[in-house]
């Protein structure tokens, strides 16, 4: 027998022994096993030929009587799905095609998607570490711990919670305990939280504009109220946000799209009117790590010494977005509701990855990878500023000391020719995946600008976009 035909051979005797048949229902075993037969014959593989196993072993297999299998086998075979050859046992008919289900024939996997150049918030997938990786995942779950295979603290890995805490106090100059620290699924459950599990109801949140709008949309299903604050070259001015509100939301160390890093005058401004209103500040960092000159800036929250804020992180920018591992840094004061609604609603962080994650980071695999990062990502930015610099004049190229992305302001000379949306519609038609800067704004008269990711594209593939999108740019300017 061909590899091929063992293979085949395997994935039937899998079909069988998998069937279920179930003593509750209307119908008696014998017809259930009939009809779950038929199935496997008439569905996608083509099992002509194949060998049954006798009705003994299949009798076993199910927990059924030898002759219901019996009985099952002569049915199917005056049916003609079966044939017999005496001394060698019962096979699956030829000539079954008629049978087989023509949607599952024509049933093909499509092909995975593919990053496009500009998508921001890519990091480079192929340069992760993942022997490293595979390494800390197989020790923590071959043998699993007696830890692993207890009930699951809705807060996450401890080990985990320990190690982020340790990261926080050396790369963001934020001191918490591990006991303040919980592990999300990512952006939308940690906004469910806050509004859901810390806050009351109806809480009226400003956010800046522009902004992330899956952000806008994961605080309306959690509950909240938005109010879009237009920022201004500092990022946020907290004398903009109205008395209704009670929450601000921020993205302090890099504004998000623009690229803003928020002054200590302004951090102390907005700390200050947490402390005047007792407002909560949630301080989204999405990838401050990545900063090219010098160290990350200081965390608003570590300012406050986590009094009126609220720290939003995670490893989806920094290592991989399919990890899906968020985290919250929580106020000591809103550690017992936070608990008391994670009790209630369950975690949805998987517990799979957490503690290879936690070894990464203790090995110090985990801030090595983060500072190849950094160097490879400065490299790919000056590349970029350099490919799109023959056109400072219709578009403002400048390098930014931080981030994944550029956010590139339309020029007037441009903007009196075309919005950045018409921009980004004619890129897509390229083969670009640019988004419009006023697409983040919800507020009359958006900015005008395009928003182009680089971290997750080589130099060459950086070179090759950046040229399509210069002559784009030339003939729209020259018509």
């Amino acid at each position: 027998m061909s590899n091929l035909d063992k293979n085949n051979q395997s994935n039937f005797d899998t079909a069988l022994f998998g069937l279920l048949l179930d003593r509750g229902l209307a119908s008696n075993l014998q017809t259930q096993l009939i009809e779950a037969l038929q199935k496997v014959f008439s569905g996608a593989h083509d099992f002509s030929g194949l060998r049954l196993p006798s009705s003994r072993v299949l009798a076993q297999e199910l927990s059924v009587s030898r002759t219901t299998v019996v009985n099952a086998y002569d049915q199917l075979v005056s049916e003609g799905y079966l044939t017999t050859a005496p001394g060698s046992g019962t096979f699956v008919a030829h000539h079954l095609s008629h049978l087989t289900s023509p949607v599952a024939r024509q049933s093909i996997q499509p092909p995975p998607q593919k990053w496009v150049p500009f998508h921001s918030g890519v990091p480079d997938q192929p340069l992760f570490p993942h022997r490293v990786w595979s390494r800390h995942l197989e020790r923590a779950w071959v043998k699993p711990t007696s830890d692993l295979l207890g009930r699951p603290d809705p807060f996450g890995w401890y080990p985990l919670r320990k190690s982020i805490a340790d990261h926080l106090s050396s790369w963001r100059k934020l001191e918490c305990r591990p006991e303040q620290v919980l592990i999300t699924s990512g952006a939308s459950e940690a906004f469910d939280i806050i509004f859901r599990g810390l806050l009351e109801p109806n809480r009226i949140a400003a956010v800046e504009d522009p902004g992330w709008p899956i952000m806008r949309e994961a605080l309306a299903v959690s509950g909240a109220t938005v109010e879009p604050v237009r920022i201004d070259d500092q990022g946020l001015d907290a004398e903009q946000i109205s008395t209704k509100a009670s929450v601000a939301i921020v993205t302090p160390s890099r504004h998000y799209p623009t690229g803003i890093s928020m002054p200590l005058s302004r951090r102390s401004a907005l700390l200050s009117w947490a402390k005047r209103t007792n407002g909560l500040i949630v301080e989204d960092d999405y990838d401050s790590e990545f900063r090219y000159q010098g160290q990350p800036l200081p965390s608003l929250a570590g300012l406050d010494r986590l009094q009126r804020s609220v720290y939003l992180g995670s490893f989806s920018k920094l290592l991989s977005p399919a990890l899906r591992i968020g985290y919250l840094v929580l106020p000591e004061s809103r550690l017992k509701p936070a608990r008391s609604y994670m009790s209630r609603s369950g975690a949805r962080a998987s517990l799979i990855p957490q503690p290879a994650l936690a070894t990464f980071m203790e090995s110090g695999e985990f801030a090595k990878h983060l500072r190849r990062m950094r160097r490879t990502y400065a490299k790919r930015q000056a590349s970029l500023v350099t490919e799109l610099t023959p056109v400072s004049d219709l578009v403002d190229v400048s390098s930014d000391p931080s981030g994944m992305h550029l956010c590139v302001p339309l020029r007037r000379k441009l903007r009196r020719l075309a919005t950045d949306e018409t921009i980004t519609a004619q890129a897509i038609d390229a083969g670009l995946y640019v988004r419009a800067l006023s697409a983040h704004s919800v507020l009359p008269n958006p900015p005008q600008g395009l928003i182009l990711g680089y971290a997750g594209f080589d130099e060459a593939v950086l070179a090759k976009a950046a040229n399509k999108m210069r002559h784009m740019l030339r003939r729209m300017a020259e018509q």
